[in-house]
C-alpha cells in the first residue's frame, strides 16, 4: 500500500488523476475483489479495526487510543494491533516502549504501547493471536481495514473533514485505497472529524446504506498556550499543515515551518538545520508526539531536538463523550454473534457445549 500522498491527490482532479485512471480502475477491481472474497480468520475476543477511506492520516492513531481508554475505563484489557509501518522488525513483537525504538517497531506503535499492550506484525493474524496469548479482552487494530485477514467485529472508519476523500479517485489517481461503495459495505460506522464539509457526501452516503457516523474533533491536551510566541514548527505526519493549523490555534506564530514524510526519520542535516535555525532566530521548536518519539532513544543531536522541542500532544474526542463506550458495546455483541456462528456445526448434538465468553 502506498504510504505518502502526493499533494495533487487533495486538490480538485487534474490531467494527472485524469491519466492514471486506466491503472486506478485496475487497482480499485484488485483491491475491492480481495475485500470481497477474504477470507478472515477468527479469535475468540472482539476486534475494533479503526481504519479510513484513504491513504494518510484522518485521525486513526487517537481514535485508537481513546476507544482503548474506554475500554480500561469499563475495566477491560485492550490491546493494539499495528503492522508497525516505519520500523525494521519483521517478526511478531510485543512493544516494550521503554526498550524499543521507532526505527525498529515504528513510531505510532511506540506511541499506542504507553497506552496498553501493543503488538506489532506484519500477518495480523499471528499478532491477533499473540495478544490474545498476552491476555488481551479486547483488540484495537490501527489501520488494516482494507488488507486484515482477521474477522473484525466492528470497523470504524475514520475520515477528515477538511479533506474528505481528496480527488476521489482510487490509488494511484488519488488516495482512495478501494471502491467507496465497496468500503462501506464492510464498515460499521463512521466517525468524521473536524468541522469541515470536505466528508459530508461520504456521510449522506453512509446514511443512504444505513451506517451510522460518529463526529469528533482533535483537542489540544492540557493547556499548551502559545499566545504570542515565535516557533519553528516541524512534523513529519500524513498531514503537516494539519499541525501548523493546530498551533496557531494556540496562539502561536509560525515563523519557520518544516514539512517532513510520513514517518520519515530527520537526517543530522536536517536536525542540525532545526537546532540551528532556531537558535539564530530566538524560536521555540515545537513538534507532534509521533516526531518526538522517533527522535527518543537516539544519542548526540536527536537527543538535543528532543529536549528542545515542545510536544503538542492532541486526543481525539468525540462529541457524543458515550460513543465510545457504545462501539466497544457493540463489538462485544458481534463478536458474542460470531462466535456462536462458528461453534454452532460443532455444537450440534451437544446442547451442553459452554457459550463463548463474549
Amino acid at each position: 500500500m502506498i504510504s505518502e500522498a502526493p499533494p495533487f491527490w487533495w486538490r480538485k482532479a487534474d490531467w494527472r488523476a485524469w491519466l492514471l485512471l486506466p491503472l486506478s480502475f485496475l487497482y480499485g477491481r484488485i483491491a475491492g475483489h480481495r475485500m470481497a472474497h477474504a477470507r478472515r480468520a477468527s479469535v475468540p475476543v472482539p476486534v475494533i479495526c479503526v481504519g479510513n477511506f484513504t491513504v494518510g492520516g484522518a485521525g486513526k492513531t487517537p481514535t485508537a487510543l481513546t476507544i482503548a481508554r474506554a475500554a480500561k475505563a469499563k475495566g477491560l484489557k485492550p490491546g493494539f494491533l499495528s503492522r508497525g509501518y516505519g520500523g525494521s522488525l519483521d517478526v511478531t513483537t510485543v512493544v516494550d516502549p521503554d526498550h524499543h525504538r521507532a526505527v525498529a517497531v515504528g513510531d505510532e506503535p511506540l506511541l499506542l504501547a504507553q497506552e496498553a499492550l501493543t503488538v506489532i506484525s506484519r500477518r495480523r493474524v499471528e499478532g491477533a493471536a499473540r495478544l490474545v496469548a498476552e491476555g488481551a479482552e479486547l483488540i484495537i487494530m490501527d489501520d488494516g481495514f482494507q488488507s486484515a485477514r482477521l474477522a473484525i467485529d466492528y470497523a470504524l472508519l475514520v475520515i477528515d473533514a477538511t479533506r474528505g476523500l481528496g480527488n476521489g479517485h482510487i490509488v494511484p489517481g488519488g488516495p482512495v485505497r478501494a471502491p467507496i461503495r465497496q468500503q462501506l459495505r464492510h464498515a460499521t460506522a463512521l466517525l468524521k472529524v473536524g468541522g469541515g464539509n470536505a466528508a459530508d457526501r461520504i456521510v449522506r452516503m453512509a446514511a443512504r446504506a444505513a451506517k451510522p457516523y460518529f463526529t469528533a474533533s482533535l483537542k489540544v491536551r492540557g493547556d499548551n498556550t502559545l499566545a504570542g510566541t515565535k516557533v519553528l514548527a516541524f512534523a513529519g505526519i500524513a498531514d503537516p499543515s494539519k499541525f501548523f493549523r493546530t498551533v496557531e490555534s494556540r496562539g502561536a506564530e509560525i515563523t519557520v515551518a518544516k514539512s517532513f514524510g510520513d514517518h520519515e526519520h530527520l537526517t543530522e542535516e536536517e536536525i542540525d538545520d532545526i537546532l540551528t535555525t532556531a537558535e539564530h532566530q530566538g524560536l521555540l521548536i515545537v513538534t507532534t508526539s509521533k516526531d518526538f518519539v522517533r527522535l527518543s532513544g537516539h544519542p548526540g543531536k536527536a537527543a538535543r531536538l528532543a529536549e528542545k522541542s515542545r510536544v503538542i500532544e492532541i486526543d481525539m474526542v468525540f462529541d457524543d463523550h458515550l460513543a465510545p463506550s457504545l462501539i466497544i458495546d457493540r463489538a462485544i455483541i458481534a463478536c458474542r454473534e460470531r462466535r456462536l456462528r462458528e461453534m454452532k456445526p460443532a455444537s450440534q448434538g451437544n446442547p451442553g457445549k459452554a457459550e463463548p465468553q463474549f
